[in-house]
């Protein structure tokens, strides 16, 4: 039906930028809300960010002035730019959107992408 597809992650010291992105493919109308969750082990997941269709943002205290939240609507895609990392925004990030799925009657269903890996060393 839909994939999210996360690409971006990877490895940084402190103080670094990274830029992570996720496409949705698959029978899809249109996206509605999307946003980025982070989890560590043994945490729960936490919500990191989220812009609606129309581009309002919120973000977690821990993340605003750091990181920005965007997206292109025609390519389905979600971003997050990530400045001034620390080691404690070390975790797998994940996205999430709510995606109109194309069906004989078309629905929304909230899908989830795979995560990817986000290392930031002191």
């Amino acid at each position: 039906q839909v994939q999210l597809v996360e690409s971006g992650g990877g490895s940084v010291q402190a103080g670094g930028s990274l830029r992570l992105s996720c496409a949705a493919s698959g029978r899809i109308v249109s996206s509605n809300a999307m946003a980025w969750y982070r989890q560590v082990p043994g945490k729960q997941r936490e919500l990191v960010a989220t812009i609606t269709s129309g581009g309002t943002t919120n973000y977690a205290d821990s993340v605003k002035g750091r990181f920005t939240i965007s997206r292109d609507n025609a390519a389905n895609t979600v971003y997050l730019q990530m400045n001034s990392l620390k080691p404690e925004d070390t975790a797998v990030y994940y996205c999430n959107a709510d995606i109109v799925v194309k069906s004989f009657v078309n629905y929304e269903a909230r899908f989830w992408g795979q995560g990817t890996q986000v290392t930031v060393s002191s």
